[in-house]
Formats: C-alpha cells, structure tokens, sequence
C-alpha cells in the first residue's frame, strides 16, 4: 500500500489539482466500501447519522444543542435525528442532573461496540494522516478541505 511518501513535497497549484482529481474519487470510493458491521445493518443508517455517531462516540455524552454547534445545523434537525435513533434504540436521553430542562444525548450500549467497528478505521486513518503533522499543519489541512468545500457549494454565474 502506499502512503504517499514518495511523492513530491512541493507541487504546483495546477499539479496539486491534477493529484487531488484523482485523489478525491478514490477516497470517496474506499469511505463507501467500509462494511456496516452486521449488528447495525439493519438499522439503515445514512450519512447523515455518520457525523452525529461520530461526536458521541469520541466526545461522550452531549446534549442536542451542543451537538448542533459541532454539526453546523439547527438544533431542531438534530433533535428530529436523536428521536429518530433512540426509536431504533441506537440512542437513549436522559436527564441532565444539573438542569433537568436538558436531555443528554448517548450511543446505547446495545449499540456501541457496532458504531466504535464502523467508524474505528476512519478514526484511525486520520489519525495516522494527521498525528504526523504540525497543530499548525493540520489547521491549514483542514482550513484547506472547508474552503474546497466552500468552492463546491457556491452557485455558480
């Protein structure tokens, strides 16, 4: 396998395009392939839930405004998302012992160990992507995936 290492560290603009066109489709490709473990398949969860399982997972226990700031949506989406996964039993809310007006958000422990399999290898390969790299690296990487993101939703004339 290779891991890029021998591939020029500088590039031009139009070069880094060309290597990131072929780049990009083939990560997406290997994202879809990951097998769902078979104790979440019949759930069929969507993409969608990808990001939210991933913030329980990695972060613990939050509550639905909190996990609106980190996903970028109103928190009424993630509250229609929550009710739709605790009624599949991959979710459950319980009450915050300091404001009972709050509900915390967790991943069941039914479902937990299915989740950690599904999103391990991803978790893991950023990791191995990132771990090398400089704080200050990594916020250019990042910065750099929000602005190509950025360009992709712009309307266009």
């Amino acid at each position: 396998m290779s891991t890029g290492d021998e591939r020029p560290t500088e590039l031009t603009v139009e070069d880094g395009i060309r290597e990131l066109l072929v780049l990009m489709p083939r990560l997406v490709g290997r994202a879809k392939r990951i097998p769902v473990p078979p104790e979440i398949q019949s759930l069929a969860l969507a993409p969608r839930h990808l990001s939210l399982l991933s913030h329980l997972l990695f972060d613990g226990a939050l509550t639905v405004n909190e996990l609106a700031a980190r996903l970028e949506v109103a928190p009424t989406t993630v509250s229609l998302m929550v009710g739709e996964l605790s009624r599949k039993g991959v979710l459950e809310r319980r009450e915050d012992e300091g404001d009972r007006r709050r509900r915390i958000i967790t991943i069941s422990a039914g479902s937990r160990a299915g989740i950690s399999a599904w999103l391990a290898r991803g978790a893991e390969a950023w990791r191995g992507a990132l771990g090398p790299l400089s704080a200050a690296e990594r916020g250019v990487f990042v910065r750099t995936l929000l602005a190509y993101e950025a360009g992709m939703t712009e309307e266009s004339g």
